[in-house]
């Protein structure tokens, strides 16, 4: 069971910024990354849906053997996460928001969440806020623009800056200290948000403690890989396996670039 694979699962390119940091965290494991480009965006879908596709994707990777999953999805977590720990007894990581950090980080001032619409509209998001949010100083924003942009593969500050700027005219930026990329298809844009914003602005997603958590529970369980033969990912679009090799670029590409 050790050298069986880690599962990621996106609706896109997105959870390859999760799948970034697990790499360099966990070098020594074996990965499958399903992108489900045939549904992509689920921030736009209802939660039926969405939980339907999440279901549909893990019963795949179930079925290829995996030993632990990522749902490297804001979305798709919010809407699915609980019930597939009622239904796999492997450990299974979600994301949420760094709302947390990012309180703590802001020192009073005020932080604003990018999420999509469909996370800002679930119980799972404005509990979340309600739990860490003390002084009421948490704004948040839908922005699913940015999907459409990375599922399109438009990744340069000549034509992001602007939509991120746009985004942002009806807010004084001098009255936040941190934004939160709370969509795994955020972080590929990160630099270009540090490019574009006052350099007082801090910007954070929550990868890193995604993937610490994630080896922690690997560690009790006693799944980590050892045998130093890991290594290996294997990607799949709505469960075919990808071989074509301009396809295979484009996520090694931002892989490195993540």
């Amino acid at each position: 069971m050790k050298n069986d694979s880690i599962g990621f699962l996106d609706s896109g390119f997105g959870g390859i910024t999760v799948l970034s940091e697990a790499l360099r965290q966990l070098p020594d494991e074996n990965y499958i990354y399903y992108a489900d480009n045939e549904h992509v965006p689920y921030g736009t879908k209802t939660k039926e849906e969405v939980h339907n596709f999440v279901f549909q994707a893990v019963d795949f990777m179930v079925g290829k053997g995996i030993k632990a999953l990522v749902v490297a999805c804001n979305t798709a977590t919010s809407i699915a996460v609980r019930d597939l720990r009622n239904k796999y007894s492997f450990p299974i990581v979600g994301m949420e928001p760094a709302v947390k950090p990012a309180v703590e980080n802001g020192n009073g001032k005020r932080v604003l969440v990018f999420a999509t619409p469909l996370t800002l509209k679930e119980e799972k998001f404005h509990n979340l806020v309600q739990r860490v949010d003390h002084e009421h100083v948490v704004d948040y924003l839908a922005f699913p623009e940015l999907v459409e942009l990375a599922e399109s593969m438009i990744f340069d500050r000549e034509r992001v800056g602007p939509v991120i700027m746009e985004k942002l005219k009806e807010y004084d930026l001098n009255n936040y200290k941190t934004f939160v990329l709370g969509c795994t298809h955020f972080p590929i844009y990160k630099n270009i948000f540090k490019l574009v914003l006052p350099g007082h602005i801090d910007v954070i997603d929550g990868s890193s403690g995604t993937v610490r958590y994630l080896k922690c529970l690997m560690e009790e369980k006693g799944i980590l890989n050892t045998s130093g033969k890991g290594g290996h990912i294997e990607f799949f679009d709505s469960g075919v396996r990808i071989i074509n090799e301009e396809r295979l670029k484009i996520f090694k590409w931002l892989l490195a670039e993540c």
